[in-house]
């Protein structure tokens, strides 16, 4: 057990990190509710003004609608694929199995710019131009880690036992995968879902290098700050960016805590 000056000095380093981390986003958070077109301290005054230019901006909205339309997919296929991939590396003993548990996990372990490069040249080599799916393969590839990851330590944690027993009662694979095994990792999965939604909605460099000449929520904050002439709805969109990354990433944390993965 720490001593009290233990803990003290463990709290106020634990308090440091936390604002080193977010007040930038606070401060950003601050600035979407500026009265002015300025960004200058002290603020003048708050206004909303911002928040209604920024939806009536049809190139925001769509930007918005194809970040969550390429998220909702690209998680889909997460689940779908990450899913399966969990059972065969935990169910199954075949030669190559720890290569293909190191393949799945490898595009999270990349820096982003390595992976966006490396899916930019497939593409251009297997003669596919850059698109709306291309975005969505990109998403993917990284998504899967997380479902992966959540699911398979989920069924490393459940006892082979509960699913013999079903099958010892005369139920199938089937049965007792969507009657025992199903609700048994339910938690893991709608938690790997969640955070593979929010790494999809905010991931900006895969995004750059597999979107062509689509235009994603996180590219055209990139481009608008790059311009300079938009920062108040740039401030507005990424307190909208942060709220819809980090409401999901609260329930994941909640879903984990709750089920002890």
């Amino acid at each position: 057990m720490p001593s009290s000056p233990a803990r003290f000095l463990l709290g106020l380093w634990a308090l440091l990190v936390l604002v080193f981390l977010f007040a930038p986003v606070a401060v950003i958070a601050l600035y979407a509710f500026n009265a002015s077109n300025v960004q200058s301290w002290p603020i003048p005054g708050f206004s909303l003004r911002w928040f209604g230019t920024a939806w009536s901006n049809r190139e925001i909205r769509a930007a918005l609608a194809l970040s969550l339309e390429a998220g909702l997919i690209a998680t889909t296929v997460a689940v779908v694929l990450g899913t399966a991939a969990a059972f065969a590396v935990n169910r199954f003993r075949f030669v190559g199995r720890e290569a293909v548990s190191f393949t799945v996990v490898l595009p999270i372990a990349l820096p982003g710019i390595i992976t966006g490069m490396a899916l930019n040249s497939f593409f251009v080599l297997a003669g596919t131009g850059l698109s709306f799916w291309t975005i969505v393969i990109g998403h993917a590839t990284f998504c899967i880690v997380v479902v992966y990851n959540n699911v398979l330590a989920r069924l490393r944690r459940m006892p082979a036992s509960l699913a013999e027993a079903s099958m010892d009662l005369g139920a199938d694979g089937w049965r007792t995968f969507r009657l025992v095994t199903l609700p048994l990792m339910s938690t893991a999965l709608v938690a790997g879902a969640i955070l593979a939604f929010a790494l999809s909605f905010d991931e900006v460099i895969v995004t750059t290098f597999t979107a062509g000449a689509q235009n994603t929520l996180p590219l055209w904050i990139f481009g608008a700050i790059r311009l300079g002439q938009r920062l108040p709805e740039v401030n507005v969109v990424v307190l909208l960016v942060t709220a819809v990354t980090f409401v999901p990433v609260l329930l994941a944390y909640r879903l984990m805590g709750r089920s002890g993965v």
